[in-house]
């Protein structure tokens, strides 16, 4: 790997701290998930599918605000920029991680709300996930746009290897946390609220560490400051790179195309809100939130499962890493086409090991295996291609549709997880293999789209990407 320019590492690892807090806000309620049926839920007396279906929309009630981040982004990134929608991220960040902790502040003494605060605590977890919405999409932005097209792909993925240790970390942190109470009711209500309240320190961490960083030199000549465009670009290398790459980034924005969404063709678009779409669709997030419930299922107590969660977080980590080294050697689509085969394999076989009540250590196999797949492939790639395949001049705007996308699908999976794993007539049938086979196909027609439609994006600069999307002229007669 080429030497890395060590202002660019030190702005990437800052940038990455927007993932690092977008893992572990999205994964801090994974050990959550019995508290708050406990504490918000159980005292209601619902029926089983009425409170599978509140517990499937409270755990994934910060995928709305997910939703709206992902909405507003594009708007943020072009008149605030991508270092201010950062900033704007890492506060909504702080101010979830307080509020979902007490979420009956200024309203009863904390720590003594009860469920009649249950949409206070929605509330600031949509709050949380506003930030995680604009932090998914900027974060890899800012890296993309400050990175050399020779290791753009490899530093866009540190930032989902910092999603993986964020997840990682919570997982840790939620365990500890576990263990640190007597008793089940403790955690059910207490604890619990140690675990979202912990996510303020990496929020207060983030929030401070961005006044260090400049805007991209992209956003900046998009607003017409090719002066202060010129400084970031002599920081990043050589100044005579910088003079190049300040004329190509002029070029681009001075072609004919409007800068409207669909300025380069409807395909691209597609082809960006289908990555998105199939990469939560392959059912990565339902192993993410409800994997101690998973393992639970699979007759271990609490501490276990949590235990096993933090084995789930490290392969994840370890594989992440595999495609940080490789996805600048080997190219983005066969790692994405080959993560997927692997994902579909595993997916089904823990369907059909749940189906005929197979061991639980195969279940945990196939799950590890799962995980290595889309570690490796659509975890960190879907982002790196994101942050690439779009053009400078609809950047902002077609991320922003792709990243709402993706929110959108994810918050159809985790809500619907509950219910397809409860239900009465599905546990009869499949004994909870059926939302694992849902997603094995969805695997295997995820590498069917990106063989039929996904170019290679490898070693191309950012201003290059235009010319895969206009149709070359006719040759002179």
């Amino acid at each position: 790997m080429a030497r890395l320019n060590p202002y660019i590492v030190l702005l990437t690892l800052i940038a990455t701290l927007g993932g690092l807090l977008f893992g572990y806000d999205t994964a801090v309620v994974s050990g959550a998930v019995g508290s708050l049926r406990a504490y918000f839920i159980a005292p209601r007396h619902l029926s089983p599918d009425e409170a599978n279906t509140l517990l499937g929309f409270v755990t994934s009630s910060a995928l709305i605000g997910c939703i709206i981040g992902g909405l507003i982004g594009g708007w943020i990134s072009t008149h605030i920029g991508r270092k201010g929608g950062l900033i704007i991220a890492a506060v909504l960040f702080l101010i979830s991680a307080l509020g979902a902790a007490a979420p009956e502040f200024m309203f009863a003494p904390i720590g003594h709300g009860g469920p009649a605060y249950i949409w206070n605590f929605v509330g600031y977890r949509i709050l949380g996930g506003i930030g995680v919405g604009l932090a998914s999409m900027l974060a890899p932005m800012y890296i993309a746009e400050i990175a050399p097209a020779r290791i753009r792909g490899n530093l866009v993925a540190w930032n989902q290897l910092a999603i993986v240790f964020g997840m990682l970390v919570i997982y840790f942190v939620n365990y500890t946390i576990a263990r640190a109470g007597n008793s089940e009711t403790w955690l059910h209500t207490i604890g619990w609220r140690y675990m979202f309240l912990s996510g303020s320190i990496p929020a207060v961490i983030f929030l401070l560490l961005l006044f260090l960083v400049p805007e991209t030199p992209r956003y900046l000549m998009l607003r017409g400051r090719e002066d202060k465009a010129r400084q970031v670009l002599a920081r990043l290398g050589t100044a005579e790179d910088g003079e190049r790459e300040m004329n190509e980034i002029r070029e681009s924005l001075a072609a004919h195309h409007s800068g409207k969404l669909f300025s380069f063709g409807a395909l691209l678009i597609f082809i960006g809100i289908m990555l998105s779409v199939f990469q939560q669709f392959v059912g990565i997030n339902v192993v993410m939130y409800y994997a101690p419930t998973i393992f639970r299922g699979l007759g271990l107590t609490t501490d276990a499962s949590l235990l096993q969660t933090i084995i789930v977080g490290a392969i994840n980590l370890l594989f992440t890493i595999v495609a940080i080294v490789t996805v600048d050697r080997l190219g983005r689509k066969p790692l994405q086409i080959i993560g997927a085969i692997i994902m579909a394999v595993s997916m089904l076989a823990l369907g059909a090991n749940f189906m005929f009540h197979g061991k639980g250590v195969l279940a945990l196999m196939s799950m590890l295996v799962y995980i290595a797949g889309f570690a490796l492939s659509w975890g960190p790639v879907t982002w790196v291609l994101l942050s690439e395949i779009f053009p400078n001049q609809i950047r902002g705007k077609a991320m922003a549709v792709a990243v709402a996308a993706q929110w959108i699908a994810n918050y159809l999976v985790s809500s619907t997880f509950p219910v397809l794993n409860s239900n009465p007539y599905l546990v009869k049938t499949f004994h909870h293999g059926f939302a694992y086979f849902i997603y094995g196909v969805m695997s295997i027609v995820a590498a069917l789209f990106v063989w039929k439609f996904v170019p290679e994006t490898k070693n191309r600069s950012l201003e290059q990407m235009a010319h895969l999307w206009v149709k070359a002229p006719p040759p002179a007669a």
